[in-house]
């Protein structure tokens, strides 16, 4: 399963910060050897100002209660310098403690600058000193107040390339503190800019793209409606562009999405299009079982990867999240996959089978006959299948279903207006990219 492992794609597309709590995962997981994860733990903590972390655990790789000198010397550099960033931003945390002052302050940021230099001697340096304070408590993991002063600084800030760093800064933190929803409102304010026609060049524009991607899997598979806002996201032309060109190992997430969805997608049978292409130049497990089914119509495959995505998912960090339940512990996501996956098989094979042998079917859903039966029974029970069971001969029949001529017409329209789009973005793209040239 380590060869599925996704880390070393994902963590250079994120914050050194984020990438902590997949090391957790795959250390708990125990997918690499212990002494493996302690050392990408310590090379990470180096180039932040977390010492008294990275002290516990060069303690524990080398079981010892010594730490070397320099990171003593380096935990004396990072208290002084916190208390010299404490000392230049004061006056204006003060002023942003003081509910009666932070009243005087409007919408017009040029004239909170005026209003703020002339009544409390606050100016750009203060405002500057307040940016690294709070970048320099995100460094030392106060999420908590990093977050706080990275607010407070977007709302007086006038530069727009620093704006944007601080509100980068403000996602990493509320991610790092759980705080899904409020981390998920911070998403769309960063989507909002970075689409926008303003936006710096249109390759850091898609690189951007990349980066919020990645950054966004943790809200989505955390977030009470993620599963339906990442199809949204990722399943847009302009980012699923970015996911081909640069990024194909984002269409497990994709995938994974479209398959525990409750309502299937339109863009359902698109997205099966772009597996098929993508399957040269990025194919897992997950992956490899919508080609199955959808592609090759090879159910024993199917099967087979059925069980391999189960440990796919057991082992991926934003996948593999688990739920205590009493005594017991469970994966929500699996057993929802694991229950849709059988879905999948079942529906695409009986739309190629009018007559189906119920020791068949159960061999395909990895079910024994009994619970093959009992889950079939709900399903026709519970679904518009045309289907009924014939238990002397112990086989489904499925009755004759014709396509509506007025739907499929609708759908092939759709499908022409979809990619007339997708040629139209690709075209403005590359003039837009020609044009910076």
């Amino acid at each position: 399963m380590a060869n599925y492992d996704l880390t070393p794609r994902i963590a250079p597309n994120l914050d050194r910060h984020l990438v902590f709590p997949l090391l957790e995962f795959l250390q708990e997981r125990q997918l690499h050897p212990d002494e493996q994860i302690l050392k990408a733990k310590i090379e990470l903590l180096n180039k932040t100002n977390m010492v008294d972390y990275a002290m516990d655990i060069h303690k524990s790789l080398y079981h010892t209660e010594d730490v070397p000198q320099d990171m003593i010397e380096r935990r004396a550099e990072v208290v002084a310098r916190l208390k010299s960033l404490e000392d230049a931003a004061a006056p204006l945390v003060s002023f942003l403690q003081n509910p009666n002052a932070v009243q005087e302050l409007r919408a017009d940021k040029h004239y909170n600058l005026q209003m703020l230099n002339e009544r409390y001697q606050i100016g750009p340096d203060q405002i500057e000193a307040l940016y690294q304070y709070a970048k320099f408590q995100f460094e030392c993991g106060n999420y908590s107040g990093a977050a706080d002063y990275l607010y407070q600084y977007r709302a007086l800030c006038t530069n727009s390339e620093r704006s944007l760093s601080a509100l980068w800064g403000k996602l990493a933190a509320e991610i790092l503190m759980q705080n899904w929803d409020i981390a998920l409102e911070e998403l769309n304010r960063l989507k909002e800019i970075i689409d926008s026609k303003s936006f710096s060049s249109p390759l850091n524009q898609v690189q951007s793209r990349i980066w919020l991607m990645h950054w966004s899997l943790f809200i989505f598979f955390n977030h009470d409606n993620g599963r339906t806002q990442i199809i949204d996201l990722f399943n847009q032309d302009k980012y699923l562009n970015a996911i081909q060109t640069s990024a194909p190992h984002l269409l497990r997430y994709l995938a994974t999405a479209f398959i525990v969805n409750k309502r299937r997608r339109p863009q359902f049978k698109e997205f099966i299009k772009v597996v098929q292409q993508e399957q040269y130049s990025y194919k897992d497990p997950i992956t490899e079982f919508l080609a199955c089914v959808y592609v090759n119509y090879d159910f024993d495959g199917a099967q087979k990867k059925m069980r391999e995505c189960e440990e796919v998912i057991l082992n991926d960090p934003f996948l593999g999240k688990r739920v205590e339940e009493g005594s017991f512990s469970t994966v929500p996501l699996r057993d929802e996959f694991l229950e849709n996956a059988r879905l999948f098989i079942f529906e695409t094979y009986c739309r190629i089978h009018q007559r189906i042998d119920m020791g068949v079917l159960a061999e395909k859903l990895n079910l024994n006959y009994e619970d093959a039966e009992r889950w079939i029974v709900n399903l026709i029970r519970n679904s518009k299948l045309d289907a009924k069971i014939d238990s002397k001969t112990g086989t489904v029949i499925m009755e004759p279903n014709y396509p509506n001529i007025h739907e499929q017409l609708i759908d092939h329209t759709k499908a022409l207006q979809g990619r007339t789009y997708k040629l139209v973005s690709q075209l403005l793209e590359h003039t837009q990219t020609q044009a910076a040239r």
